[in-house]
């Protein structure tokens, strides 16, 4: 069931940030970094019904997080580049090619090499709170970095750090979505409402949709969606195994194994999310327009 409800929030997702792409690229840039930016997307009906993919992605995901460890998860919420590749091929009527047949086998092949090697499994949740504010500081504060850092750079170099910051902070918020789901397992509505990892889920879920959908904006996707991509797993396994609980087999051979599998997913990504097929944005759009035919 943790398979199924976990590649069925990838199928929602991938489908659902095509969709908002379309729509983000032909938002003014004058909104870039601005909740505006999502005041004016909500008009546009291909946004709002790939954030109503998103959002049941994310519930999807949340179930599956819920009944089954982060470190599980991820890898297999990576496979939204797959579901994206699918629809963006549809779309452009683009053949595969080497390039896209050897980043698909390479990230399904690394998503099955670390959940065979790692065989992740549930432990004892760390209580020291220290330990959890300073992991989740750290990937938040990672993000804010790579966001000043991304105002000062031309937009394909900008759209990839929003990305990968938007990815980081996605990746706290899956973790501090199985916790949540385990305050309310074991105390109910009051339990929940009294916690504070709802409400960081919520904050850290709105902000980290600003940083996706202005990358979305100013360049292609295949610019912002494999760093999305790529970020998400590595920062909610970091936490999986951080604080909560999540334990992956240690021995020599596994690890290289896990590590292999981890390399080949960010490399996979990184090849699928170049492929011609992936929709452009406006900046590349506007190039080609220009070019003589």
């Amino acid at each position: 069931m943790v398979f199924a409800f976990a590649v069925s929030a990838a199928c929602c997702l991938g489908v659902g940030f095509v969709l908002q792409q379309n729509a983000a690229q032909r938002a003014p840039m004058s909104d870039f970094l601005s909740l505006r930016l999502l005041l004016d997307l909500v008009r546009m009906p291909r946004w709002v019904a790939g954030i109503a993919l998103m959002v049941c992605g994310m519930v999807l995901g949340a179930i599956a997080l819920n009944e089954g460890e982060v470190s599980l998860v991820e890898p297999l919420l990576a496979t939204n580049l797959l579901f994206a590749m699918a629809l963006s091929r549809w779309q452009t009527k683009q053949p595969l090619g080497r390039t896209g047949w050897g980043g698909l086998w390479l990230l399904a092949g690394g998503v099955t090499a670390f959940i065979v090697a790692g065989r992740p499994h549930g432990g004892t949740s760390v209580t020291d709170p220290l330990r959890h504010w300073l992991i989740i500081g750290v990937m938040v504060g990672l993000a804010m970095l790579l966001t000043a850092a991304a105002k000062r750079l031309r937009m394909s170099a900008e759209a990839a750090l929003l990305a990968v910051a938007a990815g980081l902070l996605y990746g706290v918020q899956d973790a501090l979505t199985r916790v949540s789901g385990g305050r309310f397992a074991h105390g109910g509505w009051g339990t929940f409402l009294t916690s504070w990892q709802p409400y960081g889920v919520l904050v850290i879920g709105v902000t980290a949709l600003v940083l996706v959908q202005s990358a979305f904006e100013t360049a292609p996707l295949r610019m912002s969606l494999p760093a999305l991509t790529a970020a998400q797993p590595l920062a909610g396994i970091a936490c999986g195994v951080g604080f909560l609980g999540d334990q992956l087999r240690t021995t020599p051979g596994a690890l290289a194994w896990e590590v292999a599998g981890v390399v080949a997913i960010v490399v996979g990504i990184v090849l699928i999310g170049r492929h011609p097929a992936m929709p452009a944005g406006v900046a590349e759009a506007r190039m080609e327009d220009l070019q003589p035919h």
